[in-house]
This record gives structure tokens, C-alpha cells and sequence, in this order.
């Protein structure tokens, strides 16, 4: 009997953390209304996850449509890329739905950078075209495959990932996100363009390389 205090203890301790655990886990993670159309027009709006509710009384067809993907986009920039977001930020419809799109137009050697989403998994569907897509897993394993028109390819949330036209035509995908607002962060310009800069010894070190190199490669995204 004098031992029987320490376990009666221990068995208290224990349905206690399961109880913390069970209570911990118990939420609703869906939805509790049919919508919320994004507003930030009223400060005095119901915020959910971040975004204000629409009035449900002033909500139109219109708001769940978005014609933002019909049209194919010049890619001129230094990657040969253009990605046309459908999230929450452009498509208000889309919020707390978990749900978003991008257009994705690449010239002839044109890449998609090594990027990541932090907040959602992706998937890429070829309209037309030839793609060369891949990811890096956390131990640096490359997983990539030749796409063509049809395909589906997708790439786990938080992983670095890219999408290269290897054709010799203009390509176009549409990639879709579970989330309203997935993130990108590009390597290459958060690495060499963020505002303030990242201390030149980090990168040099970083990148194994001098002084001059990263004076050449910041240039290239100059934030300013």
C-alpha cells in the first residue's frame, strides 16, 4: 500500500494529458458558414483567417467568377515566365474555401525558379506544351519527369520545386493549391533581392562564392 500514492498519481497525470490531447483536437477545421466572399472595404467586417466576410446580403454571382485566366500573358521577365494568380488576393470568391489556380505562361526555355509554397501543396496540369518539372525532397533527393500535354504532375507542400519549358513552343499549365493563398517565396530573388539585403558574408559563405559574384547577382534583382 505505500507505493499505491505514486501510481495513482502517475494514472491522474496520465488522463489528464489525455484529456488535454482530446480537448486540444477537439475544433471544427471546416467551414461554419456556406462562404465568405473576401471584403476589405469595412474595417467593421467579420475577419476570417485573416480576410474579411462580404456582407452574405450583398454577395452576386459575380463574385464567385473570375475571368483572370482567360488570356495568355506576355512571359518577359528574366525567366521567361508569367504566373496569373487566382487566389484569394485577386479571386475574393476563393476565401476560406482552402482552394486557388495560377496561369502559368513559359517562353521556350523559359523556367518557373526553384520556389516553394509554404502554406499549401501544388499541383501542375499541362495545357499545352512541353515541361521539365521537379522537387527537391529534405535530403536533397531530385524527383523530376518530362511533362506533355495532359499531364499531371504535383509537388508536396514546402518543398523547393520548379517547371522549365524544354520545347521549342510557347507553354502553358494551370497549377492548383489547397489553399486560398498558398505563398511563393523564389529562392534566387529572396536570396539576392530582399529589402534590407542579406549580409553579403552570409551569402558568400553560403554559396561558396566572392565577393564580386554576389555584388553581380544582387544587381540582377535589384528590389529598388
Amino acid at each position: 500500500m505505500a507505493n499505491s500514492k505514486p501510481v495513482k498519481v502517475m494514472i491522474l497525470c496520465l488522463l489528464g494529458l489525455s484529456l488535454a490531447l482530446v480537448l486540444t483536437g477537439a475544433y471544427d477545421p471546416d467551414l461554419l458558414q456556406d462562404f465568405c466572399v473576401a471584403d476589405d472595404t469595412s474595417a467593421d467586417s467579420v475577419r476570417m483567417n485573416g480576410f474579411p466576410c462580404k456582407d452574405p446580403k450583398t454577395v452576386k454571382g459575380s463574385d464567385f467568377l473570375f475571368r483572370g485566366l482567360r488570356n495568355p500573358g506576355p512571359p518577359t521577365n528574366m525567366f521567361g515566365s508569367l504566373i496569373t494568380p487566382a487566389n484569394v488576393e485577386k479571386f475574393p470568391g476563393v476565401n476560406t474555401l482552402g482552394i486557388s489556380m495560377n496561369r502559368v505562361d513559359l517562353a521556350p526555355g523559359g523556367v518557373n525558379p526553384p520556389h516553394v509554397h509554404p502554406r499549401a501543396t501544388e499541383m501542375v496540369y499541362v495545357i499545352e506544351g512541353t515541361l521539365l518539372a521537379g522537387f527537391i525532397t529534405t535530403n536533397n533527393t531530385l524527383f523530376s519527369q518530362k511533362l506533355e500535354k495532359g499531364d499531371v504532375f504535383v509537388f508536396p507542400r514546402g518543398l523547393v520545386h520548379f517547371q522549365q519549358n524544354i520545347g521549342a513552343s510557347p507553354a502553358m499549365a494551370i497549377t492548383a493549391f489547397n489553399s486560398q493563398l498558398p505563398g511563393a517565396q523564389v529562392l534566387s530573388v529572396s536570396l539576392f533581392g530582399s529589402n534590407p539585403p542579406v549580409p553579403e558574408g552570409v551569402l558568400t559563405k553560403a554559396f561558396q562564392i566572392g565577393h564580386k559574384a554576389v555584388e553581380r547577382i544582387s544587381s540582377k534583382f535589384d528590389p529598388k
